[in-house]
């Protein structure tokens, strides 16, 4: 039963590693992400820090961060 379902009628070797190589994709994919948002957010917290009302105008004056906050009205 087993056998049957790891070798599938000869074609388990394509299906398994076609799998496997998916879900690495999808496992660097996910650490480059988080690597990258991880790295985003300490320089954010370094050049802003605790955000006091002065820093936020700032913040909301710069084009990149007007961008990523023209949905919100709060920071």
């Amino acid at each position: 039963m087993i056998n049957e379902i790891i070798l599938m009628n000869g074609y388990g070797i394509y299906v398994w590693s076609a799998f496997a190589f998916t879900l690495l994709s999808f496992v660097t994919l996910y650490t480059v992400t988080k690597i990258q948002y991880t790295r985003e957010k300490n320089k954010f917290i370094a050049k802003f820090g605790t955000l006091n009302s002065e820093r936020a105008a700032f913040a909301r004056s710069q084009s990149i961060n007007k961008e990523i906050l023209s949905n919100t009205s709060i920071i």
